[in-house]
């Protein structure tokens, strides 16, 4: 772990990267292993059209992840049966112990700013292979929008 700056402030500059456990290979940002970060993490994920995460949830910790560019598939649920498109400028936000897995079914490839409530987006990282299997099985399917309330 990388010790937090001595005056609370850090700059992160573009070119750090690390593989991640989700298969992926993430632009590092302010994290744990970046300046010492210990309760919210944020990262950069680029993936290229065809890309599939491995079907993974975070232990107790929450998400938000804004599409920066790009569009891309998010499958999420117990068995990864709900399936959300999200767009350019939209964000996304992903409850503590719920897979999923994004697919970038777009044709194009998308980039993700991705915020986690723990010092680093590998802290408790759960891989689940049963449901890659599940989610291989089923072909790219038309994005279910969910519906917004009135007003919003």
């Amino acid at each position: 772990m990388t010790r937090p700056p001595p005056d609370g402030f850090a700059l992160i500059k573009p070119g750090q990267t690390y593989v991640g456990g989700q298969g992926f290979i993430y632009g590092a940002g302010a994290s744990t292993e970046t300046v010492g970060s210990q309760k919210v993490c944020m990262n950069i994920l680029p993936m290229p059209p065809g890309a599939v995460a491995k079907a993974h949830y975070h232990k107790d910790i929450e998400t938000i992840a804004y599409m920066l560019q790009g569009e891309c598939a998010v499958y999420y649920g117990d068995h990864l049966e709900k399936r959300v498109n999200v767009r350019q400028g939209e964000q996304c936000f992903c409850g503590p112990n719920i897979p999923h897995a994004p697919r970038n079914e777009s044709g194009q490839p998308c980039t993700w700013i991705v915020v986690h409530s723990s010092g680093s987006d590998q802290d408790g990282l759960v891989l689940t292979p049963e449901l890659d299997v599940e989610l291989a099985r089923r072909p790219a399917a038309k994005a279910q929008r969910p519906t917004r309330p009135a007003g919003v």
